[in-house]
């Protein structure tokens, strides 16, 4: 049985730890309010820029000499994926679930016959995915996701990193993987494509009415429009997934820290309790034997 020193050598350890962990809390809580203002306003913009292009490229015929970030490279053999994950961890299962999707979906494409290439944005991902992928990591960005505020400059080194190699043949489709934010409790793993550009369809519609569909007329033409736009929704879509990415690490941190915190103060509670009934058992123990050893004199 441990002695009441070892029992109060532990409850001073946790209650150190408990320390720790609610001052990580408070301050996931005070990054999160910047960092869930940043998400939820970019949200809005990159919705509607996807859908804008969407309307647009619903009234193009594709054909060899459209935009090639639009009509693809003619062939879905070679994929690249963008793997979005905190920097740190002490965030719960936010940059395990994403990794475990990314797995998921490179087995899955591997089991097609595809070939996979990935890049890293978030320090995390990078190590979690080298164990076992590390020849197919094209590149690694970190400090991204862990600054006080993402800027799009950030995204934007990203974006040109994946339009330089798109150019250069270096892969045929590329999607984004990253946690969608949806609130402080809710970051939800999601895949979207950006590479060639993906019209959204509608579900329960026809084929004819699949998809956005604009009432417009554009001058100059749909084409030279998506030739301009396309780059940049990519960049777009890069940030908004950087940004959910951050709001999410924050929200994910806080709501692990303040669990953790919880569990720290139950167990000091039951440490406690040990640690009376030892010294009780222990003042008991003393109290015999010196009335025996009374009544044997």
């Amino acid at each position: 049985m441990p002695s009441l020193r070892d029992f109060r050598d532990r409850i001073v350890s946790v209650k150190s730890t408990r320390k720790i962990t609610s001052a990580m809390k408070m301050v996931a809580a005070s990054k999160l309010r910047r960092a869930q203002a940043q998400a939820e306003a970019s949200q809005p913009y990159a919705r509607s820029m996807a859908a804008m292009m969407a309307r647009v490229a619903k009234n193009v015929i594709i054909h060899d000499g459209s935009a090639k970030l639009l009509r693809g490279t003619g062939s879905d053999r070679r994929h690249l994926l963008i793997v979005v994950t905190a920097d740190r961890g002490l965030c719960a299962g936010f940059n395990a679930n994403l990794v475990k999707s990314a797995r998921r979906m490179m087995a899955d494409l591997e089991s097609q016959g595809k070939e996979v290439q990935i890049i890293c944005a978030g320090r995390k991902a990078r190590d979690f995915l080298r164990r076992d992928r590390g020849s197919a990591i094209l590149k690694s960005f970190t400090g991204i996701t862990g600054k006080n505020r993402v800027d799009y400059a950030d995204a934007q080194a990203l974006t040109d990193f994946i339009l330089e190699k798109f150019d250069a043949g270096a892969f045929d489709v590329c999607t984004l993987l990253y946690n969608e934010f949806k609130s402080v409790l809710v970051q939800k793993p999601t895949a979207q494509q950006l590479i060639p550009f993906h019209i959204p369809q509608v579900e329960g519609a026809t084929a004819k009415e699949a998809g956005p569909v604009s009432p417009y007329d554009f001058e100059p033409a749909e084409e030279e429009i998506l030739n301009a736009l396309l780059p940049r929704n990519i960049g777009v879509q890069v940030f908004r997934a950087l940004l959910d990415s951050s709001a999410g690490e924050q929200a994910a941190r806080m709501t692990a820290m303040d669990s953790a915190t919880r569990n720290a103060g139950d167990m000091i509670n039951a440490l406690t309790l040990r640690y009376n009934r030892a010294r009780q058992a222990y003042i008991t123990k003393e109290l015999i034997e010196i009335i025996s050893g009374a009544e044997a004199v």
